[in-house]
């Protein structure tokens, strides 16, 4: 005699596994949209304090007593939470009463002294009573 066959209640194994894929990739999915997130805030924060930190030295040159040589200029700045590297780069122009200034500045990344190039500002200072 068989056995009477009951309705059967729950889910069966194939739905479970679908389920579970289906929570997978939308897990997934959401990670990346995390990670893109962080990255890209990193990138902007990184970028502002670099802008800031360019701007502040084109500043004192600009208010230095005296018209800046050419050459380049290399210091190390604790800015914020990090450490920079500041670039600055005077360069001659034909028109002697005025150069041609190149900010650079690199963060350092904290794997021993490597930096990378973060933002570079251009601008041009003129000699005053020339």
């Amino acid at each position: 005699m068989p056995f009477p066959r009951r309705p059967s209640a729950g889910f069966t194994l194939i739905e479970v596994l679908i389920a579970l894929l289906v929570f997978g990739l939308i897990a997934g999915a959401a990670s990346e949209v995390g990670s893109q997130y962080i990255n890209s805030y990193e990138r902007i924060r990184d970028k502002t304090l670099a802008a800031w930190i360019a701007e502040n030295r084109m500043n004192e040159l600009r208010l230095s007593e005296e018209f800046p040589g050419v050459g380049e200029n290399a210091n190390e700045l604790d800015y914020g939470e990090y450490r920079w590297l500041v670039i600055s780069e005077v360069i001659d122009t034909e028109e002697p009463t005025i150069r041609r200034v190149e900010v650079t500045v690199e963060r350092f990344m904290g794997i021993g002294d490597e930096s990378r190039p973060v933002h570079t500002l251009s601008g041009f200072i003129g000699e005053l009573g020339r």
